[in-house]
């Protein structure tokens, strides 16, 4: 190959000329006004397309040290964050890989963030367990994001000071919730539906109107519920509004109408049916008393503790089913259970 290769070198080794260096090309007789600087430089050393100067390696300790050229480490801020949140007892492994975020996030932020929460009165407990359920509050803001909601909470929700580290802690994830956005449609919605008490159901603030709420009434209507009747059993149970629809209202609903053989009244004088278990205390519940011939009505079968229901199992076998004219008696008393 006979082109040159040309490499990218100091201003130091490059030639002054685009010229290739030859050995035997003669210097003109008019000087320069770089002959005399030439003239003291080392010899070169030329080839084709490359040329070689025998000037002396610079030394490493003749030029200036700048802090940015020394490699540094930069796991050390990391290590930093890990430790600091240890002495709260919080992991920070899990909350890599939950919140990715979090890697980026300064000391200063965490710190500051942990301040304002120890400022509120929680404890290093409360703070693994915020931390865990919403690791997104340690890199929200600080006090900046965090003095809004607590402001909201306490003088338009109606949420006392004294419940205001129970409310948060229930559910963290209000502390990185817009006021305007989410927070406040949210609590004009739970208004609208009748429910008054709006502190006492405060961790629902947190949820979507039109992806959580919305979608929970509009699941009672498409079962048989009016749109009134929706909205009276949710105004009666706000909880119903943090069940799953595919994992816990249908399923539910289906085993109450399907298997149970109950009416649709009883679920709706009883929306607190949805919150209990379907495979540790509704079916074993309705197989016992089934087996057995007993009718209890929804509260009757779910509300008491297992001593208790089983107690009041025991005396419904015992004795006789009541008459119709009895206040005990209940249409769902068929020929099944009698």
């Amino acid at each position: 190959m006979d082109e040159a290769l040309h490499f990218r070198r100091p201003s130091f080794l490059r030639p002054q000329s685009s010229k290739p260096v030859c050995p035997l090309h003669r210097l003109p007789n008019t000087p320069s006004p770089l002959s005399k600087n030439a003239l003291n430089r080392p010899p070169t050393l030329a080839t084709k397309g490359l040329s070689v100067s025998t000037r002396a390696p610079v030394s490493l300790l003749d030029l200036p040290l700048k802090s940015s050229s020394l490699p540094q480490d930069r796991s050390f801020p990391f290590r930093e964050k890990m430790l600091y949140l240890e002495s709260f007892g919080i992991d920070l492994f899990p909350l890599v890989s939950d919140h990715p975020p979090i890697v980026s996030a300064s000391l200063a932020d965490l710190r500051s963030a942990i301040d304002f929460l120890v400022s509120l009165g929680f404890s290093s407990r409360d703070l693994r367990r915020m931390c865990g359920m919403c690791p997104e509050i340690l890199t929200i803001g600080g006090p900046s994001a965090f003095s809004p909601v607590i402001t909201f909470l306490l003088r338009e929700a109606g949420v006392q000071g004294s419940d205001l580290r129970r409310v948060i802690s229930r559910r963290p994830r209000l502390l990185v919730s817009d006021v305007a956005i989410r927070l406040r449609p949210t609590l004009y919605f739970l208004q609208m539906l009748g429910i008054k008490n709006t502190a006492r159901h405060a961790h629902l603030l947190s949820c979507s109107v039109e992806d959580k709420l919305i979608p929970r009434l509009e699941f009672l209507q498409s079962v048989g519920f009016s749109s009134r009747e929706a909205r009276s059993m949710a105004k009666r149970f706000p909880q119903i509004f943090c069940y799953s629809i595919k994992e816990n209202l249908q399923p539910k609903f289906r085993f109450c109408v399907g298997e149970m053989g109950r009416e649709m009244r009883e679920l709706k004088g009883f929306p607190q049916y949805f919150s209990f278990s379907l495979e540790k205390k509704i079916r074993p519940r309705h197989l016992a008393c089934k087996e057995n011939g007993v009718f209890l009505q929804l509260p009757a079968l779910l509300k008491p503790s297992d001593e208790e229901f089983w107690q009041r199992l025991e005396v419904c076998v015992c004795s006789s089913p009541p008459l119709r004219r009895s206040p005990l008696w209940s249409e769902g008393l068929n020929d099944d259970y009698l």
